[in-house]
Order: structure tokens, then C-alpha cells, then sequence
């Protein structure tokens, strides 16, 4: 393993050096949050998709850090019941793009180069990135801890020719997560990784619905190394900058990290009895 891998990985863990400036999109007519360095012309932008029963707020560590790195990262917060509609959640994704590149953010000191952009989402939200994906092109799209949604992303998947990132945990074969499929599916460019110990609502923030369902707690490990796989995706991809290329080469090794090949064979699990069912059949 190369020393200036985990070096990289090290940074970029990190907050990055710009101080990072918080708004409101309800201004401009989007429920949702925008993160933004101080000054800036030109910048790159991220429009990010929250997962299922959750909203931005707990993903706040997450677009600050992407912000702290020159990103302008905006957050509709739409779509947080127990019902949403993940193609309503990909309009708003592609009407933040508009906004972002449509209008002088800051005091006007802070624009967003129109070729910069990508689409990033966690859980429903990934999905509801490759849906916007599929209606207007970007630099590049990152699916954090993919789940299925309706329309399916993997039935747009194969049209799609964007650099595509997907991160998934250790239950990636779990019927919650589509990562295998949707890489599998991919028209472009898709790197799959495996981040060890993750739980795939890992790297939700604070308190959430979600714990009422038995969800994990945050985890910051994680969190921690999320981040700087995706800072360090989008920086390649987005900003052509060739420091950040093992973050997107298929044969570099990342610590804490696994890569996955989505076609390889794999053993299928036994379904798993309860004390209930097991009980049933030993009467039998």
C-alpha cells in the first residue's frame, strides 16, 4: 500500500482550508441548505440527496466538509415522510443544480462553473442523484450506501456514461442496499467500495426517525472515511486533479476500504430462522 495513499486519506479526513459559509435555498424558492466556502468564482457544486426518513440536518458534518474542500454543496430538504416520492426528490436535486449555477451565492463573491457540478446521495437520496443524472449530465455522481427506488436506478443505470462512485458497507449484499446491482448495471465508469465496519445509515448525523426502527448510531469511523473517499472522488473527476487518482483507479488499495468486483460469483446466504419458525418446524 502506497504511503501517499494514506496520506491522502489521512488530509482528507480532515476539514479542507476554506471557511465554510451556511444559507438558506428557501430563499430562491427550494426548501433546503446551501454550504458554501467564503469567496469563490467558478466553483465546483454538489447537489446532495438525504435518505429516507431523514432531512439535511443530519448530514450537516458531511456538506460542510465537502464545502471546507472548495465545494459549493446545496441540500434540498424535501421528501422526509415515511411515503416519499424519489422522483420528486430527483427534481428538487435538479433544481438546486439550477439555482446554483443560476444565481450568485454570498454576498455575490461565490458562483458555480456551470461544467463543475456532480450529483451525490445517500440511502434514497443516491438513488434519487442517478434519476437527475439520467435528465441532465454532470461531471460525475457518487451513490452513498445505495436503496432501491422507484423509478429503479438500475433500469436508468446502463444509459448513463458519467464516472459513477459507489460506497456501501459491510451489508452490501443485504436486500437494503443495491450497490452490486446498480454497479453492475453502469453504462460508464463504476468503482465499488466497501467500507469495513459500516452499517449502511452509518454515516447519518444526530437524532433521527430512523432509531425508533432499530437503526445503528452514528458511526464515526465511517462518517470519517465516507468523506474522504468522496472528497477525494469528486476532486479527480470533477477538478481534474490528478493527485486525487488512486481515489478513482479500480487497483489502488485504500485503507479501511475494499474494493468489489459487482459481477463476481458469490455464495447465496441461508435464510435466517426465528426462535418462532424454528420452533414450528421441530414439531413437525
Amino acid at each position: 500500500m502506497s504511503a501517499s495513499v494514506k496520506s491522502l486519506l489521512s488530509t482528507l479526513t480532515s476539514r479542507g482550508p476554506h471557511r465554510v459559509l451556511r444559507g438558506n435555498l428557501a430563499i430562491a424558492g427550494q426548501p433546503g441548505v446551501v454550504y458554501t466556502p467564503e469567496n469563490g468564482l467558478g466553483l465546483p457544486a454538489v447537489a446532495f440527496g438525504h435518505g429516507w426518513l431523514t432531512g439535511v440536518a443530519n448530514y450537516r458534518e458531511l456538506l460542510q466538509h465537502l464545502a471546507s474542500w472548495g465545494f459549493v454543496v446545496a441540500a434540498p430538504d424535501t421528501e422526509r415522510g415515511p411515503i416519499p416520492s424519489h422522483l420528486g426528490l430527483a427534481t428538487d436535486l435538479l433544481t438546486t443544480l439550477d439555482i446554483c449555477t443560476g444565481v450568485r451565492l454570498g454576498d455575490g463573491e461565490i458562483s458555480v462553473h456551470p461544467d463543475k457540478l456532480a450529483l451525490v446521495g445517500h440511502g434514497m437520496g443516491a438513488g434519487a442523484a442517478v434519476i437527475a443524472a439520467a435528465q441532465r449530465r454532470v461531471a460525475a455522481i457518487a451513490a452513498l450506501y445505495p436503496a432501491p427506488t422507484a423509478p429503479s436506478a438500475e433500469t436508468l443505470a446502463p444509459d448513463l456514461d458519467i464516472p459513477a462512485l459507489v460506497v456501501a458497507g459491510d451489508d452490501v449484499s443485504s436486500v437494503s442496499c443495491n450497490a452490486l446491482s446498480l454497479t453492475a448495471a453502469w453504462g460508464g465508469e463504476a468503482l465499488l467500495r466497501t467500507v469495513d465496519g459500516a452499517s449502511h445509515n452509518g454515516i447519518i448525523e444526530g437524532r433521527r426517525a430512523l432509531a425508533a426502527l432499530g437503526a445503528s448510531k452514528h458511526e464515526a469511523k465511517t462518517s470519517r472515511t465516507t468523506r474522504a473517499l468522496l472528497v477525494g472522488y469528486l476532486n479527480y473527476h470533477v477538478l481534474g486533479d490528478k493527485t486525487y487518482k488512486p481515489f478513482a483507479d479500480p487497483e489502488a488499495a485504500i485503507p479501511h476500504t475494499q474494493l468489489v468486483d459487482p459481477n463476481a460469483p458469490r455464495e447465496e446466504e441461508r435464510p435466517k430462522l426465528s426462535v418462532g419458525t424454528l420452533a414450528q418446524l421441530l414439531r413437525k
